[in-house]
């Protein structure tokens, strides 16, 4: 996909830390959404009650330092990275940081073992279903 804007995509899966209470996830949410907003970058976090599934989306550089951020957050592992790559337009335009919990754990299971566009795809195809809190 070509694309003019700048804009990248990442979806990552991760799994929350055994010692991390589940509070520190709406903890996680609130933070997120100040960062995001100040630099400008936007998405959704999916949460099953262990494992997250996020899409970010923003300016290349911005987009980076954020996951290498992400990867250093000690309230999670397991991060793998699913897609990375160009984006036409936001998905997520009204909110910097959407967030919904599923109560499938088998969702974001089968999930985390698409790569690319197949990632990409069934992570859109949930979108239809969720309840997000924006």
């Amino acid at each position: 996909m070509h694309t003019t804007t700048g804009l990248q995509e990442i979806i990552y899966v991760s799994t929350l830390a055994a010692d991390a209470p589940i509070r520190v996830v709406a903890d996680i949410a609130v933070k997120a959404r100040s960062n995001n907003q100040q630099r400008h970058i936007t998405g959704l976090l999916v949460f099953d009650g262990m494992h997250f599934c996020q899409q970010l989306e923003g300016c290349a550089q911005e987009v980076a330092d954020l996951m290498a951020r992400i990867r250093e957050d000690p309230r999670h592992h397991g991060v793998a990275v699913l897609h990375h790559g160009p984006l036409d337009q936001r998905r997520f335009r009204r909110f910097s940081l959407g967030y919904t919990s599923v109560d499938d754990i088998e969702l974001l299971e089968r999930l985390q073992r698409l790569q690319g566009q197949a990632a990409v795809e069934a992570f859109v195809a949930l979108l239809s279903d969720l309840d997000v809190d924006g």
